[in-house]
């Protein structure tokens, strides 16, 4: 395993992380097989373990912290707050009332006293950067959590929060959550600029893009992964951009046999040799698939396959555009646009 520092925090991480979203019904897995996936990577020298409490409202929590009972201090520990948790409209964003009590809840579910990073999970356009970075200032001073980040945020809102902190003498975000894979490249234009500048680690998640570059989305074989039966849309061959994406993963599968490596070697590699990049998460829902994806640990990919990946992919380019999920809501939503 590798380790690099997590931005500017001092903080030494792995650069496989373990996310749980897949930790229990979301991806149907038992505390007993959670446990174990806990205990394996932990083993291989993960160091790294990312949950939120949007992943089954609290259930990822909850398995986590039974899974990391009597260990707490030999990881970093992350997890999340901002999306809706149930019906009540206030049981969500990032007001200082919701962050208070979202963070209590996820503390009591983990079984810990603290985080090490709470991240915003993503942002939200009723709230002021000053409201939000306030309140997580006043969590940090108060012990509660070591550091504070952001979850696929659009670049200009990562910069608004950054002077925002500047100018008002508050804590700012010192880390970046995008979603980032050979397949969706568009942060490479905006969002990974910005990190660099502003010395944010990077943790990247879907670097195997649900799926599409983990070896089971191949032409001739019938899809058969859990992401495809939750969003069969996005495995549509009838759709342009999967089509698109297919044809790229049969060229990818070829640049990786030839360079002796595994699709998913060839996909974790890829994102890891980003200089941005600190770690990917990875999201395992069986032992065999942490196994396999724990294979990339040690893999550097060569400048001539990260040439070829460029000639299959353009630098910055989302094969599926309309998969971003840091777009400005003025884009999706004609009355913020309009007069």
């Amino acid at each position: 395993m590798q380790y690099r520092t997590l931005g500017r925090t001092g903080v030494q991480v792995s650069t496989l992380a373990l996310g749980a979203m897949n930790f229990g019904a979301i991806g149907r897995t038992t505390q007993d097989e959670a446990t174990a996936i806990v205990d394996a990577a932990l083993e291989a020298g993960v160091n790294l373990i990312d949950t939120a409490d949007f992943y089954g409202e609290g259930e990822s929590e909850e398995m986590v912290g039974k899974a990391i009972a009597g260990r707490r201090d030999d990881l970093v520990l992350a997890t999340k707050a901002t999306m809706p948790i149930g019906e009540e409209r206030n049981h969500r964003g990032s007001s200082r009332r919701w962050l208070y009590k979202a963070l209590d809840d996820s503390l009591r579910r983990l079984g810990v006293d603290h985080v090490d990073l709470f991240q915003i999970h993503r942002w939200d356009p009723t709230t002021t950067d000053e409201e939000t970075l306030s309140a997580l200032t006043d969590l940090q001073r108060a012990g509660k959590i070591r550091y504070f980040g952001s979850s696929t945020f659009p670049a200009y809102r990562i910069v608004q929060a950054q002077w925002t902190a500047r100018e008002l003498r508050l804590g700012r975000y010192v880390t970046e959550q995008p979603s980032y894979s050979i397949l969706q490249r568009g942060i490479e234009s905006h969002v990974l600029p910005v990190t660099q500048e502003y010395g944010l680690g990077v943790l990247v998640w879907s670097p195997l893009a649900s799926g599409w570059l983990s070896g089971a989305v191949r032409k001739g074989q019938e899809v058969t992964t859990s992401r495809s039966k939750v969003l069969p849309e996005r495995f549509d061959l009838s759709i342009p951009s999967n089509q698109a994406r297919s044809e790229a993963v049969e060229r990818l599968a070829e640049v990786a046999d030839q360079a002796g490596l595994t699709l998913i070697q060839l996909a974790l590699g890829f994102v890891n040799a980003h200089p941005a990049v600190t770690a990917a998460l990875i999201g395992p829902r069986t032992l065999e698939h942490l196994h396999s994806q724990l294979a990339a640990a040690d893999t550097v990919l060569s400048a001539d396959v990260l040439d070829a990946i460029d000639e299959i992919v353009a630098p910055g380019t989302d094969l599926a555009p309309q998969e971003k999920f840091d777009t400005p809501p003025a884009l999706l939503d004609a009355s913020l646009r309009r007069r």
